[in-house]
């Protein structure tokens, strides 16, 4: 294996990344650091310094940091981090999983592999805390958030279209005529429940229809730890909830109280996942997750390479799928 970007920096004592842009001839290297980047570069037959990007971001370490109290087995983020795995490897790339637990969130303890600089690049999936997040941020590699972000963060994020799916969602509910309806989620405790708690309260908003507050059910704290759900005496006719597992934990709640789905309160899911064979098929919306993980491996290697363009969030579409835990209120 030939001489990389990282043996280089570890000559010199810097990123990566900066050598890359001192490779590049980008901004942010002084003219000094880039002449003696070049001179060890060529002294160790670096090849092809002025490489395209695609030809310079060939296996890359991409570290996938992900909080322990997102991951396990058969869950959103399991199955979102296999098809992050899956776009790595296609596009040439090694990925390194490493849970984050509370304690190295609330001690502010960087992961081993931060630590130990194995990383080229780091993409996050999931959402530690803002402040671990600022502090990720602060260490000299790229990072890409995934499916979250933090609208204080300067960072760049790959997150689905929340906001848009939920007031589909919400829409239809209405259109089916529904009036009465409530959201299941707390919108405090990730930034993709927040924008789907807003895409539904704008379509109740825009038909001129009020939420009973009771009715809007929180289904984990602040910490994104799941809890018992508290249903209001007097149920809402329809529930558009943050995500298929809470929907069906919901859907199993009603029955066992004797309340039928669709007939007598129609559940919406998100995201278009954990369709179990044998109960009711959920209406919801599909992320598209193989989208999201493409553009933030692409992000990954054009940071990595360099690029200077404004970070911000990229925002991946998505799409209904009609079922049949919707009934019509005649």
């Amino acid at each position: 294996m030939g001489v990389t970007m990282r043996d280089i920096g570890k000559r010199i004592g810097v990123s990566a990344v900066t050598v890359s842009k001192a490779l590049a001839g980008k901004p942010g290297v002084s003219e000094e650091m880039r002449q003696k980047i070049v001179e060890l570069a060529d002294s160790l037959g670096y090849v092809n310094p002025n490489a395209r990007p695609s030809d310079t971001v060939r296996s890359l370490d991409v570290g996938i940091l992900v909080p322990d109290r997102f991951f396990s087995n058969d869950t959103f983020y399991a199955m979102f981090y296999k098809q992050l795995m899956q776009t790595l490897t296609e596009a040439g790339h090694f990925g390194i999983l490493e849970l984050v637990s509370e304690n190295m969130q609330r001690d502010l303890t960087l992961p081993n592999i931060v630590r130990s600089d194995r990383a080229d690049a780091l993409i996050l999936l999931g959402q530690p805390t803002q402040t671990y997040t600022q502090l990720i941020l602060a260490q000299s590699i790229p990072v890409v958030a995934l499916d979250f972000y933090y609208a204080g963060v300067q960072m760049d994020a790959v997150i689905g279209d929340s906001t848009f799916g939920a007031a589909q969602l919400t829409e239809h509910l209405i259109s089916r005529g529904h009036r009465d309806i409530g959201f299941l989620g707390n919108p405090k405790a990730t930034s993709s429940i927040m924008e789907r708690f807003l895409g539904f309260t704008s379509a109740m908003l825009m038909n001129d229809l009020q939420v009973r507050p009771e009715c809007i059910v929180k289904d984990r704290d602040v910490r994104n730890v799941i809890q018992p759900l508290v249903l209001p005496e007097k149920l809402p006719t329809a529930f558009v909830c943050n995500c298929d597992i809470m929907a069906r934990v919901l859907v199993e709640q009603l029955l066992h109280r004797g309340v039928r789905v669709p007939e007598d309160v129609s559940v919406v899911g998100y995201d278009d996942f954990n369709n179990v064979p044998g109960s009711i098929p959920l209406t919801t919306f599909r992320v598209d997750t193989a989208a999201m993980c493409r553009l933030a491996v692409k992000l990954v290697e054009e940071r990595f390479t360099g690029s200077t363009r404004p970070v911000g969030r990229t925002v991946v579409g998505g799409e209904c799928v009609w079922r049949d835990s919707v009934r019509t209120i005649r």
